[in-house]
């Protein structure tokens, strides 16, 4: 079956849907944000929400939102990052979640198509860094992202970011998550307290915690499913691991009240002691490739 590109519309949003060796993946022209992957016949690998809305100037839930310059809320970043910004009400996750972004480049051959997007000229940059960010899509027979920085300027620049991706899972209850053993985390739900953690994670209630001096490769198994993905990692030593629970799922916004069961979200990142530092002209790439095998 030959690879096919179509641009296609969900609700108000320009987005490019992608057919390859058995494979879809939906991509947001707004914020280059992943909706969608799956394979033909299988569970999805990218979870997106069932009350997901389509809005411009809105986020989707689900999918890979690109959270740049900065991750979560400014305020609890490292000052260095904060400086930066003179901002009234900055917004969570950064400045691009909303903003417009255009396929710039496509190539592809019987093996893999790779995409690549960047800020639109209409794109509203003028808080933005001198820092100029590319999303590079690659669908082989698995998917990889990769987030591009050039610092254009002249004076280094301070940059914290994630790729927050939502993943499908039967029960997040009954998932392990396994690479993390031993690595230290800060815990926003304890007060930015700092652990170890011990042994492979799963989940019990509310977590939020921020992943440090992580290798190279992560797993989540889920024994109902019969899947292992695994995420490989390059240009990042940390990630965050979150699932919001009970509570929250009922006063989140386009998240069904038991939306929490089917997901949870392992975000590639360069976040607290492993942010990223730009000089002048120099570039960094930071990419997570997803592939799944069976458990």
């Amino acid at each position: 079956m030959p690879t096919e590109l179509n641009r296609i519309l969900r609700g108000d949003l320009p987005c490019w849907e992608i057919r390859h060796r058995n494979q879809t993946l939906v991509i947001a022209e707004q914020g280059a944000q992943v909706l969608e992957y799956q394979r033909d016949g299988e569970h999805p690998l990218i979870w997106l929400s069932e009350e997901a809305a389509y809005h411009r100037g809105q986020g989707v839930r689900g999918g890979v939102p690109v959270c740049w310059p900065w991750f979560g809320g400014l305020d609890f970043n490292p000052e260095e990052i904060r400086q930066q910004y003179a901002l009234a009400e900055p917004p969570a996750h950064g400045l691009v979640r909303q903003q417009p972004w255009a396929l710039t480049h496509s190539e592809q051959d019987d093996e893999q198509i790779t995409l690549t997007f960047a800020l639109s000229p209409h794109a509203d940059r003028q808080s933005l860094p001198s820092v100029e960010p590319s999303l590079i899509v690659r669908l082989d027979d698995g998917l990889s992202l990769t987030l591009h920085n050039h610092n254009h300027g002249s004076q280094p620049v301070w940059i914290s970011q994630a790729l927050h991706s939502y993943f499908a899972v039967s029960d997040c209850r009954q998932v392990e998550i396994h690479g993390l053993d031993s690595c230290p985390y800060v815990d926003a739900l304890d007060d930015w307290q700092r652990h170890q953690q011990e042994g492979p994670l799963t989940f019990h209630g509310e977590t939020d915690r921020l992943y440090l001096q992580l290798p190279d490769t992560l797993h989540i198994d889920d024994p109902a499913w019969q899947r292992r993905l695994t995420l490989s990692a390059s240009g990042s030593r940390s990630a965050v691991v979150w699932n919001l629970w009970i509570d929250k799922s009922r006063r989140l916004t386009q998240f069904a009240d038991d939306a929490w069961q089917r997901m949870l979200c392992i975000e590639t990142a360069r976040v607290l002691d492993n942010a990223l530092l730009l000089g002048p002209d120099e570039q960094h790439s930071m990419e997570v490739r997803f592939v799944t095998t069976a458990l």
